[in-house]
């Protein structure tokens, strides 16, 4: 696959006069934006990329621990606490800015921070490592840390270990898997129990954990894993309709709802039944004009608005990946170039707020994007 990037200086979408929309969906926005001539990736733009979670992997902090303290035995740093995954600001950050240097290092091994990168690999992926991350997921208190946001990022991580053609990759993932499968078998009697999805554009969204799980689940031939998935899959949203786009985003969402769910469906569903369902659900979508406007950051030193910078990247995620799914849908990709651009000027240099986890985004969008 061909990467692509954006320099630091762009030139933004000029606005257009809003128009009706084609259905009730979606909101009266600008006109789809023109088609974007994205520079080819190069190894200086990987090295810029790389740099964001080389930095944060081993910055212990600031620090969100996220746990529950079951006594004063409890109170200790994060390094302590969580040795393979304890910088980036919180326990999934670190999890995807692992998988981050392992996929640009498989793309690029070349890169002059490629040695350290690695070093940090085997370091903080180490056999002793991962059990004392499992120790603290069998406290009595901490059974559920993480769910669903940092397991289905920690399957990404194994996901990419098993791809990565390299010297380390086997006793990384060697040393990973028993953590993996402790959360793959944690995930497994969850989801029977969930009765309803968790629908909202952050972390607990239930659609975004099983796109990556699914993946993770297809690699591994896990098949109870991936039939429990299909199966909650058609149960929480087989028979959604008109999914309301002009409800999103809301203020702090880094995660479109309802494309991660139309995402999903297209994984587990026949291409025929999956047209049926998406004409249901996005009615809009397939019109040549169908358009999302671009999310707007306020601040970007509050973490929490800075969520929106993450939005326009997974939105674009998930336009490239729906955008393959049929020639009625090609001109999904353009919008999503549109969604990348407007977010990708802001990673480098900017605050620890963006810059701890937005370069994973980033990447995982490039990494959906493929020339067609």
């Amino acid at each position: 696959m061909k990467y692509v990037i954006f320099s630091l200086v762009i030139v933004l979408f000029a606005c257009q006069d809003p128009k009706n929309s084609t259905s009730e969906n979606t909101e009266e926005t600008s006109e789809p934006p023109k088609n974007i001539d994205f520079p080819e990736f190069t190894q200086s733009d990987a090295q810029a990329l790389l740099s964001l979670p080389l930095d944060c992997v081993t910055q212990e902090f600031p620090n969100k621990l996220g746990q529950v303290l079951g006594s004063e035995a409890d109170l200790a740093r994060p390094k302590d606490l969580r040795p393979a995954f304890y910088g980036c600001f919180d326990w999934h950050s670190s999890v995807h800015g692992h998988w981050a240097l392992v996929k640009l290092l498989q793309k690029y091994p070349n890169l002059p921070e490629a040695k350290d990168a690695k070093t940090i690999l085997k370091q903080h992926l180490s056999e002793g490592n991962i059990q004392r991350e499992i120790a603290f997921f069998k406290t009595e208190h901490n059974t559920t840390f993480e769910r669903t946001y940092g397991w289905a990022w920690l399957f990404q991580l194994s996901t990419a270990l098993k791809n990565w053609e390299d010297e380390a990759a086997p006793q990384l993932l060697e040393n990973l898997m028993p953590l993996t499968e402790l959360l793959e078998e944690k995930m497994k009697t969850f989801l029977p129990k969930l009765v309803y999805p968790i629908r909202v554009g952050e972390h607990p969204n239930t659609a975004f954990a099983l796109n990556l799980t699914y993946d993770y689940a297809l690699a591994f031939n896990k098949t109870e894993l991936l039939n429990s998935i299909k199966q909650r899959a058609k149960d929480f949203y087989l028979k959604d309709e008109n999914c309301p786009l002009k409800w999103e985003p809301s203020g702090y969402d880094f995660l479109s709802p309802c494309l991660e769910e139309a995402r999903l469906m297209s994984k587990i569903l026949p291409k025929q039944e999956f047209e049926t369902w998406l004409n249901q659900f996005l009615p809009g979508i397939y019109n040549s004009d169908f358009n999302m406007e671009l999310a707007e950051v306020g601040d970007r030193e509050d973490g929490k608005l800075v969520h929106l910078d993450g939005l326009n990247f997974s939105r674009a995620w998930n336009l490239y990946q729906l955008s393959e799914t049929s020639p009625k849908l090609k001109h999904l990709k353009n919008l999503g170039d549109a969604h990348f651009v407007k977010a990708y000027p802001n990673l480098i240099g900017d605050s620890y707020e963006g810059a701890h986890w937005l370069g994973t985004f980033a990447l995982y969008a490039l990494d959906q994007r493929t020339e067609m």
